[in-house]
């Protein structure tokens, strides 16, 4: 009945759920437009089918995540409104811009696309999604300027005990968010491709319009192989930045207990059940100073010297994040994203050959592939938010500091029950609608039905 406890807990379980949409959004919404502009472009029906098929699957993955997300905005004036009353004139800011700018954007041109099937000439329909895509990535950018403004805050002053905004475009140039949002939108990327090429080598074992898939797999092929490759750079960027930025979040992803000069990379190291010390480990020397300062000597601070420095810098207590939690998340985020590296350019290979048809068991590895990019999406959120703390707002506000003082355990307790049994609810719907709309597979002539349009779920039916 710890309150701070039951809130982090009730603002993790709805993060990571609303986060299981987002990435999926962000990228499958380009892979719709890149085949409705193919289709645009040279006539032909099968990516209009292709379009509608996989727009389908978008409608539901974006009507789950805005029920989702409009619950995170709520808990900020509840459970953390003193958070709120902390950082509200520098928090609400892009927030609102994204509401009132990329999420209406966003939401009015994805009625259009659902509706204005032969109704608009193909150009324009073809330009209603890609206003979409857009929206979506102007939407991702501004919610990622206020979380950066918690990583790495900038522009900003202390006045009467608030922070207030000094500097606009110190927000906008805040380095956090140029590593940040790229790595964000390329993971979007690669959880589309991939989402795509599972599903279309499901169709392709089970030999239903081969020609539709066969054309998704290699379209998400190439996409997929070029977006993880890119997720592998940015990532890096993010971790080198991170160094500089939050070294106690770099110390604890590496249980780099000791300041060493050069730095060792672990390959494993298992603690003790306080989490203050290793037991055993397995490091490769100097690899840390290679990937962080891409030079083999350097000196990085350990946990024990950046716990001393903190409390030097803004008094006593207890910097240091929960390190079992931050190693095994780096390197589940981390082995997951080699892994779909591998995946990325073996299906580029196999389009290359335009072999993939008759790879049955590589067709198999690819359908239960999709899940991956989302267990990573997770993990990287965690390594991500969890590695700030004690910190809400890096180096200004704790988060125990944030907790709202009128909300009641009781209550906190009911509602993290209550969401999540409706968030239970809500996967169970998610995964009957997408299965439902997955098993229906395009048909060549069904674009001259009338009742086509009435077939792609809308926003306010999902």
């Amino acid at each position: 009945m710890d309150p701070l406890i039951l809130s982090r807990i009730q603002f993790g379980v709805t993060t990571i759920y609303h986060f299981f949409f987002v990435p999926l959004t962000l990228g499958l919404s380009y892979i719709v437009a890149i085949m409705e502009t193919i289709y645009v472009l040279s006539g032909n029906e099968v990516y209009k089918r292709m379009a509608k098929f996989w727009g389908k699957l978008f409608v539901i993955n974006f009507a789950m995540g805005v029920v989702t997300g409009i619950v995170q905005e709520f808990q900020f004036g509840m459970n953390w409104s003193e958070y709120s009353r902390f950082v509200g004139d520098i928090f609400g800011a892009p927030l609102a811009i994204e509401a009132l700018l990329a999420f209406f954007l966003e939401s009015v041109f994805i009625g259009v696309w659902i509706f204005g099937w032969d109704k608009l000439s193909k150009g324009l329909h073809a330009a209603a999604i890609w206003l979409v895509a857009i929206a979506s990535t102007v939407s991702a950018f501004w919610i990622l300027l206020a979380n950066s403004f918690m990583q790495e805050p900038l522009g900003y002053a202390i006045d009467g005990g608030r922070a207030v905004m000094t500097d606009f475009l110190a927000l906008i140039l805040n380095p956090n968010l140029w590593v940040q949002f790229p790595h964000t939108m390329s993971a979007g990327f690669v959880t589309a491709a991939f989402f795509v090429l599972g599903i279309s080598a499901y169709h392709l074992l089970k030999s239903s319009n081969v020609d539709l898939f066969r054309r998704s797999f290699q379209i998400a092929a190439i996409i997929g192989s070029l977006a993880v490759v890119l997720l592998g750079l940015y990532g890096h960027s993010q971790s080198q930045h991170m160094l500089e930025s939050q070294p106690m979040k770099m110390a604890s992803a590496e249980a780099l207990w000791n300041t060493e000069s050069p730095a060792s990379f672990s390959l494993l190291t298992i603690g003790d059940m306080e989490q203050r010390s290793e037991i055993f480990s397995i490091r490769v020397p100097g690899l840390l100073c290679l990937l962080s300062f891409s030079r083999f000597d350097c000196e990085i601070q350990g946990i024990y010297d950046l716990q001393t420095q903190y409390e030097a810098e803004f008094g006593p207590g207890n910097y240091i994040p929960p390190v079992a939690v931050i190693y095994w998340s780096f390197r589940i985020m981390v082995g997951i994203g080699l892994l779909l590296l591998a995946l990325g350019l073996y299906a580029a290979f196999l389009v290359m050959r335009d072999t993939f048809q008759n790879r049955g068991l590589s067709l198999k590895i690819y359908v239960w592939a999709i899940v991956l990019p989302y267990i990573s999406n997770s993990f990287g959120w965690i390594l991500t938010e969890i590695g700030r703390m004690p910190w809400i707002v890096y180096g200004l506000m704790k988060v125990d500091d944030g907790l709202s003082f009128t909300v009641p355990p009781y209550q906190m307790l009911l509602t993290l029950l209550g969401f999540t049994l409706v968030y239970a609810a809500l996967i169970v719907a998610t995964i009957y609608l997408m299965l439902k709309f997955i098993k229906v597979v395009p048909q060549p002539g069904a674009d001259s039905q009338p009742d086509e349009d009435a077939q792609t779920p809308s926003v306010a039916t999902v």
